[in-house]
């Protein structure tokens, strides 16, 4: 308590800037994976989607990004132990954005897409196991993060693999390609509208105080579904491509097709990516402002004090814009080799498998829904399109997320207790 008395200031301005750090290392990471697809695919330039990213994923982060935010990310550990230590509890959270942007920096540096979610997970987890100890961990929700690194991916690989083979047998294997894009194409169009739709209503709306139930929000995406079916049909059917022109030129064409689905595909995922993992920076932040300005008591939720959300998206684009590149990489042409086709098949399955885990409340990790996506539509290819080495390193990385998180946490809590004299 006697820290946060003599020091509340300070500990607020460290907060906000390891906050901002944290931000800047989700840009660099989780945004770059979101558009990796698109860009891999030739759908867009790099500079073409940072674009997009910084326009869509800060509206999301700004617009949508909640007024209050749970303090204990994912409810990973128990606030009661803290009660009467909310000293550490600051600290703590302090530590754990320092940790978890350092290793997002790490890894965005080695272009290796890792969970941000993880790795705030992670690090709360090491702050909290060396100031309180084990009873402050919930190790249910860690055995649901463990199991969904295999889940997650498995889930967005199939639907990918199944969305991708269905493009392949309806337009791309017929004799008249271009014949039969006109026909299914706008059912495909439909499909994402529903699902993007879904996702902004589940990941979007609720955090601005829209909270719509189901039937109301499922009747919603039927409607915007039925509505881009239509718009995509009467677009395809004024395109003025010759019928009769080679396979070739009517596969490149119905790619182009696919390249302008992606585009939409990309604004919606990067919306609802930047409403929803914004929390990740501005969750700590939010709990240390809150605790400090309240004199040490610990809520379970936080009211966002108005600057803390803008300094979250203002680091999320930061951290796109100059470190994006390497993660876009290897997304987009590490794994396998992306035509648009290829990656609006896996960025449709990576949408449609955030709105089942919404469903049913399983937690996931953005990037490992996408890379198992990416990883679904290279196996319907066959194995020889996948770069093992790549995956490889990929599935390393996923799995040090959390050891390491914990590991710098538990160094930078120890600094910065000396620090303070606690």
């Amino acid at each position: 308590m006697d820290i946060i008395a003599s020091y509340g200031t300070v500990l607020i301005l460290i907060a906000a800037a390891v906050g901002f750090f944290m931000a800047y290392g989700i840009g660099a990471n989780d945004v770059a994976n979101a558009m990796g697809t698109s860009v891999g695919s030739k759908a867009l330039t790099i500079k073409q989607a940072i674009l997009i990213a910084m326009i869509f994923e800060f509206a999301g982060a700004y617009l949508a990004g909640g007024e209050v935010t749970s303090t204990i990310r994912k409810g990973i550990i128990d606030a009661a132990p803290f009660a009467a230590l909310p000293d550490l509890m600051v600290l703590g959270m302090i530590s754990a954005l320092f940790a978890a942007g350092s290793w997002l920096l790490i890894a965005s540096f080695l272009g290796w897409p890792v969970s941000t979610t993880h790795s705030i997970i992670g690090a709360i987890i090491g702050f909290a196991l060396v100031a309180v100890g084990t009873e402050a961990i919930q190790w249910n929700k860690v055995g649901g993060i463990v199991g969904s690194w295999i889940i997650t991916p498995a889930i967005s690989g199939f639907i990918a693999y199944l969305i991708f083979m269905s493009a392949q047998k309806l337009i791309f294997d017929t004799d008249a390609p271009l014949k039969n894009a006109k026909r299914f194409v706008p059912l495909y169009m439909g499909l994402a509208g529903f699902i993007m739709a879904l996702v902004t209503i589940k990941k979007g709306l609720k955090h601005i105080g829209i909270n719509l139930g189901a039937t109301e929000g499922y009747l919603i995406a039927i409607a915007i579904a039925v509505l881009v079916a239509i718009i995509g049909k009467i677009a395809i059917s004024r395109l003025n491509i010759d019928p009769k022109a080679d396979k070739q030129m009517q596969f490149n064409n119905v790619e182009k097709v696919f390249a302008v689905l992606m585009v939409l595909t990309a604004c919606c995922m990067a919306f609802a990516h930047g409403s929803n993992d914004v929390a990740n920076a501005i969750g700590p932040l939010a709990a240390v402002v809150n605790i400090v300005e309240s004199n040490g008591e610990i809520a379970k939720k936080a009211a966002i004090a108005w600057w803390i959300l803008p300094l979250g998206g203002f680091g999320i684009v930061a951290g796109l814009a100059i470190l994006g590149k390497k993660v876009i990489k290897t997304i987009g042409e590490g794994i396998t080799h992306l035509t648009p086709s290829r990656g609006f098949a896996a960025e449709l399955a990576a949408a449609s498998t955030v709105v089942i885990a919404s469903g049913t409340g399983m937690p996931i990790s953005t990037t490992q829904t996408l890379v198992g996506a990416v990883l679904g539509v290279g196996m319907a290819r066959g194995i020889g399109a996948l770069n093992m080495g790549v995956i490889r390193n990929i599935v390393v990385s996923w799995v040090i997320t959390l050891p390491v998180g914990a590991a710098l946490a538990i160094v930078i809590f120890y600094v910065l207790r000396t620090a303070f004299g606690v």
